[in-house]
């Protein structure tokens, strides 16, 4: 899609920042070089490098954001800025501004509230082994825990409308908000759509802020909670499942005892098959309940979605189709 058919869109460039003196200016410049008509804003999380004086120097809106942590940069930005199209990226130099514009136009034409920048050869090579078993590993658990809309769930190049912005709730501190970014939009089955990227190394004098361990547990852990918040039921169940067999286990050999001798000595154990399988019992009806109360959400969720004004049913965003099929029929 040609500049002239996005000019009239109100489009804003997010970077989070961590102490990425080294490239931000060039990332910063490089955006406005795609985007000429974009805003870019760099939300600085106390960067001590001097970071907020080159991306203000390249021409960017600096923010100072105190909380540490991506999610507390994400969740600002979002409450912060207004705008028709929002295209995240990092400040690290390893996506490209070039493809900003790709990502809006697959984000017009195809009617998608996100577009996921997926990282091409991530899989094999993320920096460091860790990263790329972890790549691996929390996107097999994605897609068995929550559907198949995505192949790369931690990507942080991605663009989003309006609708999608202002109806994600973030309720993530760190670099488990891609997770919850993509939860949000499987849990409200929102239109979106995929776009396979190159993938940069970090260049000499920027170091990975992120800790294979100590992120990955917490990705984890925010699996665990969006399973709980999302399906209740299936969380429960599968404790309750946990509960009940553990239950028969402690259960069967004091059973298989009473019939040969009709007495029960182990009246400890007896004591908690049967708590076990009463606590199994508790959890199911609880997933019930609970999931009743996600639905619930579910929909209010999705009718505060509904109620946000689209690009996509505007004359605008007909006037630009119209100019990018002049252009795709010359």
């Amino acid at each position: 899609m040609s500049r002239e058919a996005t000019s009239h869109l109100d489009i804003a460039v997010l970077l989070p920042c961590y102490n990425e003196a080294a490239t931000i200016g060039d990332v910063v410049a490089d955006f406005r070089t795609a985007l000429p008509g974009a805003k870019i804003y760099v939300y600085d999380n106390n960067s001590t490098d001097g970071t907020a004086l080159k991306a203000m120097l390249a021409g960017a809106t600096v923010v100072r954001e105190r909380r540490q942590g991506k999610g507390h940069v994400v969740r600002r930005m979002f409450c912060d800025i207004d705008a028709d199209i929002y295209v995240m990226a990092d400040g690290d130099g390893t996506y490209g501004p070039a493809d900003a514009e790709e990502l809006i136009r697959t984000l017009i034409t195809e009617r998608a509230d996100m577009v996921v920048g997926t990282r091409r050869g991530v899989q094999d090579d993320a920096g460091r082994q860790g990263h790329a078993f972890g790549n691996r590993l929390f996107n097999q658990l994605y897609r068995v825990l929550f559907g198949n809309d995505f192949t790369d769930i931690l990507s942080g190049y991605r663009a989003f409308s309006r609708r999608y912005v202002k109806s994600f709730p973030a309720i993530s501190r760190g670099f488990e908000i891609e997770t919850e970014m993509s939860v949000h939009a499987s849990r409200l089955r929102l239109p979106v759509t995929e776009l396979e990227l190159n993938y940069g190394r970090r260049p000499a004098g920027s170091q990975s802020k992120l800790s294979t361990f100590r992120d990955g547990f917490k990705i984890l852990a925010m699996f665990a909670l969006l399973m709980k918040e999302t399906r209740p039921f299936a969380f429960f169940a599968s404790i309750a499942s946990a509960f009940l067999m553990a239950g028969i286990l402690f259960a069967a050999p004091v059973i298989a005892e009473y019939f040969q001798t009709g007495l029960v000595p182990r009246m400890p154990t007896w004591v908690l098959s049967l708590s076990l399988i009463g606590l199994s019992f508790v959890s199911f009806a609880g997933g019930v309940i609970l999931d009743s109360v996600a639905q619930g959400r579910n929909e209010l969720l999705r009718l505060h979605y509904l109620s946000l004004p689209s690009i996509h049913s505007g004359k605008r965003l007909d006037a630009a189709e119209q100019v990018a099929h002049k252009r795709d029929a010359a």
